[in-house]
């Protein structure tokens, strides 16, 4: 038997919601986003200074929102500035915002 790819099943209002939440599944992450939003841009080494994470630990999180499209990294000689990508923010923003929306109880009574 062969394996279906799953992943055909859904569309990409509910893939790229999906792809965004996983980037931000981790506290470093959350963290980093949160100094980014705060300074409005950071080389990694002062990044790797606020978090207790090592260097190559703090590097693989920002690839992975890099990835995801949350954040952009300019090369600066042998330094990277990361900031927000204003586009991927509005994004998460945009998919998120009438998800919760959506899960918001219309009435305190529940079936469970």
């Amino acid at each position: 038997m062969m394996a279906v790819n799953k992943s055909k099943l859904f569309d990409s209002s509910q893939k790229r919601p999906a792809q965004l939440m996983k980037a931000l599944a981790h506290p470093a992450r959350i963290a980093i986003l949160e100094l980014l939003a705060e300074r409005q841009s950071c080389i990694c080494g002062a990044i790797t200074d606020e978090l207790p994470l090592a260097q190559s630990t703090v590097s693989q999180h920002l690839k992975a929102l890099k990835k995801a499209g949350l954040i952009k990294g300019e090369i600066d000689g042998v330094r990277t500035c990361y900031c927000l990508e204003e586009e991927g923010i509005k994004e998460l923003r945009d998919h998120l915002l009438p998800l919760i929306q959506k899960l918001k109880p219309e009435t305190e009574e529940n079936c469970c």
